[in-house]
């Protein structure tokens, strides 16, 4: 008995009416499970029937049915359906065995064309890829916790979880021990001499870095280029830089080393200086390293013609206040422009103003300006404030057709530096064998200069010829291997060299000079010739890890006395640069413009086995520091200023 809120006593409850309470709960909680039931995600991949065994859910993708009126029918059973259903669109692979069919992209990373493939559903690849990704396109870590990327991913496929920075960061580090693996293979298997490049940077942390990279030509007479590290160095010191090179190679196992190739600093004479010990130490060098130091040719041309421009006439300085007026103000480039049609002169070149602490801007400002002189004049006459700025600035006015002659000389002769800047300073193909003829152009240019009457021109020549002396103007300062890369080229061997020698050095000096050449071109084939013995034994060891069938212990004794013989008859016979004196009185291969050096002795090697291994080595070495360089030139990139993690 209860008692009400009046403190009446209520009524005992009957036991029908008890009854009836509890099964009006049960059909509301009934009620509730069946709405529940409906509202559940799973319905949206079937569709519910009423058919006359019952309430029937069928499958929107394969039209499986299963029951689902009775009271003990939930929807785990459509659950367990949906992971296993082979329709289902994003079902994963382990419980659909059939691959989905799609399309390339046209335009392929790999350069391939367009078709038809397959492919499924792999995590792992999907984040290799990613790895990729950050690495190729430089993205910082977190790039992958962005609201937008993680939106993009779960569009493109839901079924990836796109994994946190640390992880991507993970990732790339076992993508670099990959294929730091497959490179060290590469190199191992390559039975060639490597050449290295390297420099070093200050970023604005003041961490010093050092980056360094690798050229070889592999077995297939291919060059190659690859950074082999990018480091913090405690100091910018040669002992430092040589000790941290040391490393690196010791890390890559890389021992035969022909040249490595820095700029003029101080410091990297001290480091080359390291090298050359400890590589004569491992006593893999070549004539104890003797062409281990080649300078970089273009940071040589910088000095120069920079040398040379401290001299600059007032004619680049009217050209360059004329070029300044014009870019200070939006309304007179506007109206320039307008000079530039209406003079009708058809160039895509723009106003461009240099920095006077690099001559090469310098090139560029006058070429342009040169181009669009007519626009000047023109502008000068619609302009009045042009001439009055400009006499009042510096009172040396704007530039007249004097002064036009004058700097259109000075580009065409700045052209002839340019032009070599640039052809040395590719790292995809050769430019060793390149340079000389190069630097013999620029050389009877600067003579012709200094005998020339224009005495500002005479006068910038004398300070250039001067600087250029300084640096390959000594014959025991030269490295040799600039000009017997030039023997190696079949199109002009030796007697090309030794001519063009005597045109562009004093008799003596030139003489002395082809001496140097000739006896470092057969202290080198010598030294090549007598272990040529080791290089066949590598050859041999390299065939048969390529699938081809090694040699038994009986034909190896046999070819070793063969190998034995030809060396008795060599030095029998006094003969021994028999091969050498053979390439150099064949006659030379006809100079075209799409000649290919390497592919040239990829064929000949075999006709001159020996000359051939002195080509792959010599031809490799780089005359330029830009390969590393362009490491720290890449635009938008900064180090140190926020965590990379």
């Amino acid at each position: 008995m209860t008692t009400n809120v009046g403190g009446v006593p209520d009524q005992p409850q009957s036991e029908h009416e008890t009854d009836q309470v509890s099964q009006n709960q049960k059909k509301e909680q009934g009620a509730k499970r069946k709405r529940m039931k409906e509202r559940s995600e799973v319905w949206e991949h079937f569709d519910k029937e009423d058919l006359p065994s019952g309430m029937q859910a069928i499958c929107k993708y394969c039209g499986m049915s299963y029951k689902c009126g009775a009271k003990k029918n939930g929807t785990s059973v459509l659950w367990a359906h949906i992971s296993r259903c082979r329709k289902y669109p994003f079902n994963t692979p382990k419980h659909s065995k059939q691959s989905l069919l799609s399309f390339k992209s046209a335009k392929e990373p790999s350069g391939g064309t367009s078709g038809l493939t397959y492919h499924k559903f792999d995590a792992g690849s999907i984040r290799k890829a990613l790895s990729f990704m950050v690495i190729v396109d430089e993205l910082p870590f977190k790039f992958v916790e962005g609201i937008g990327f993680r939106h993009f991913c779960g569009v493109i496929e839901p079924r990836f979880n796109v994994p946190s920075r640390i992880t991507v960061a993970k990732d790339c580090f076992e993508t670099y021990l990959t294929e730091k693996r497959k490179l060290k293979n590469v190199l191992k298997r390559c039975n060639s001499r490597v050449s290295l490049t390297t420099d070093t940077w200050t970023s604005i942390q003041q961490i010093n870095y050092m980056c360094l990279t690798v050229h070889f030509i592999d077995n297939n007479w291919k060059l190659h280029k690859r950074i082999l590290n990018f480091c913090p160095i405690s100091s910018h010191k040669g002992d430092d830089i040589g000790k941290e090179i040391e490393k690196c190679l010791l890390d890559w196992g890389l021992e035969n080393v022909m040249c490595i190739t820095v700029d003029n600093a101080s410091s990297n004479d001290t480091a080359i200086g390291y090298m050359r010990r400890k590589i004569n130490g491992w006593k893999t060098g070549v004539l104890k390293g003797r062409f281990l130091h080649m300078r970089c040719v273009a940071h040589i041309v910088n000095l120069v013609v920079s040398d040379g421009l401290k001299t600059v006439n007032e004619s680049v300085q009217r050209v360059r206040h004329a070029v300044r007026f014009i870019k200070q103000s939006p309304a007179r480039l506007q109206r320039f422009k307008k000079c530039v049609l209406d003079e009708k002169i058809n160039t895509k070149k723009g106003l461009c103003l240099d920095v006077p602490i690099r001559w090469n801007s310098t090139y560029l400002m006058l070429n342009a300006a040169i181009e669009l002189q007519d626009a000047f004049e023109r502008y000068s006459g619609e302009d009045p404030h042009y001439v009055v700025d400009l006499n009042e600035r510096d009172g040396k006015g704007s530039p007249d057709s004097d002064d036009w002659n004058n700097v259109r000389r000075l580009s065409e002769f700045l052209q002839a530096f340019y032009d070599l800047t640039l052809h040395v300073s590719g790292s995809l193909y050769v430019s060793l064998n390149l340079f000389f003829h190069e630097l013999v152009s620029v050389v009877v240019l600067m003579k012709d200069l200094v005998s020339s009457d224009d005495v500002d021109m005479c006068l910038m020549a004398c300070r250039m010829k001067e600087k250029y002396e300084k640096y390959w103007g000594d014959p025991e300062k030269i490295n040799l291997l600039i000009f017997i890369a030039v023997v190696l080229d079949p199109r002009y061997k030796l007697d090309y060299v030794e001519w063009m020698i005597t045109e562009i050095y004093d008799p003596i000096v030139a003489s002395k000079l082809v001496d140097n050449v000739k006896v470092a071109l057969n202290a080198l084939y010598e030294e090549y010739r007598v272990s040529s013995g080791n290089d066949v034994n590598r050859e041999e060891v390299s065939s048969s890890k390529d699938g081809k069938t090694p040699l038994s212990p009986k034909h190896k004794k046999i070819e070793a006395l063969k190998s034995k013989y030809k060396k008795h008859k060599c030095e029998r016979d006094g003969d021994a640069k028999i091969e050498l004196d053979k390439y150099l009185e064949e006659d030379t291969t006809e100079d075209i413009d799409e000649f290919d050096i390497l592919s040239w002795w990829k064929f000949n090697c075999s006709r001159f086995p020996t000359v051939g291994r002195i080509a792959r080595d010599v031809l490799v070495v780089p005359v330029s520091t830009v390969a590393s360089e362009s490491a720290f030139s890449t635009g938008g990139r900064v180090l140190d200023l926020v965590n990379v993690v």
